[in-house]
């Protein structure tokens, strides 16, 4: 039999839902903001203050149905990723990635976000930003390995994000040397290629990163023998900082996280 908490927790989704039925119509191009160049991508990971579990469960569930109105609010600028870190990382709970055209935009989400009954409950571990830009090496790769990167790369129920921070010299290198090294990078990249997707935000004078990598697997396995070929390459040598933090969670529909933060 139904609980009465779940119960009254599928009524409020309903519910909203009916309010909410015209966003649809509003949507942003999600695809195109993923896709494109210059767009920002922020990283926002929260943990979940201890009070939170304290509440009655009702009470749970309708500050979270507070949470899904945010989002869906803002559904029509930006796209909005999330995932439940909690149990698989120990820096934070959950994690926002936002895409969108203005950086103002996704800094009134998180501002509102914080706002709300919600997020009254969240304590940021970090947030950072970086932004989308065309390759800068691959136009000059032999043609087989550019052929190879337009190959799709499968999706997985598994996201790691990653921030990075080159050092002086790295900078100081001529165009050509580095992308020499960033070939040698990509070989080694290319046999991980189909299982494990991966995207990149230049963070440079956004944040205290130069770059923020995002990736998405079904096989962790694959996952970590990508990165240990990657630390093998000359290019390697010049990562100042690599992670720390370093998150690793799930990718999570709205109301998949809403129903785990309710239990």
């Amino acid at each position: 039999m139904m609980s009465r908490a779940r119960a009254l927790f599928i009524g409020l989704l309903v519910s909203l839902g009916m309010l909410l039925v015209g966003f649809d119509s509003w949507a942003v191009d999600r695809d195109k903001l993923l896709s494109d160049p210059g767009v920002y991508g922020t990283f926002a990971a929260y943990r979940v203050d201890a009070d939170w579990a304290r509440l009655e469960q009702s009470a749970r569930i309708a500050h979270l149905t507070a949470l899904k109105g945010v989002i869906e609010q803002y559904r029509e600028k930006m796209a909005i990723d999330l995932y439940l870190l909690r149990g698989l990382s120990d820096h934070a709970d959950i994690l926002f990635r936002v895409h969108a055209t203005e950086l103002k935009d996704s800094q009134q989400f998180l501002v509102d976000l914080q706002a709300s009954l919600f997020g009254k409950f969240l304590n940021t571990v970090a947030i950072l930003h970086g932004l989308t830009k065309k390759a800068n090496y691959v136009p000059g790769f032999p043609e087989p390995m550019k052929n190879d990167l337009k190959a799709p790369s499968e999706s997985g129920p598994y996201a790691i994000v990653i921030p990075i921070r080159k050092d002086a010299e790295w900078w100081s290198l001529a165009h050509d040397k580095r992308a020499a090294m960033m070939q040698e990078h990509t070989a080694a990249a290319l046999p991980y290629h189909k299982t494990v997707k991966r995207k990149l935000y230049h963070a440079t004078g956004l944040d205290d990163f130069d770059f923020i990598t995002y990736f998405e697997t079904a096989k962790l396995d694959d996952f970590q023998s990508l990165i240990l070929a990657l630390q093998q390459v000359k290019e390697a040598k010049h990562n100042r900082r690599f992670g720390n933090p370093t998150f690793i969670g799930t990718v999570k529909s709205l109301d998949q996280l809403i129903e785990t933060l309710a239990q």
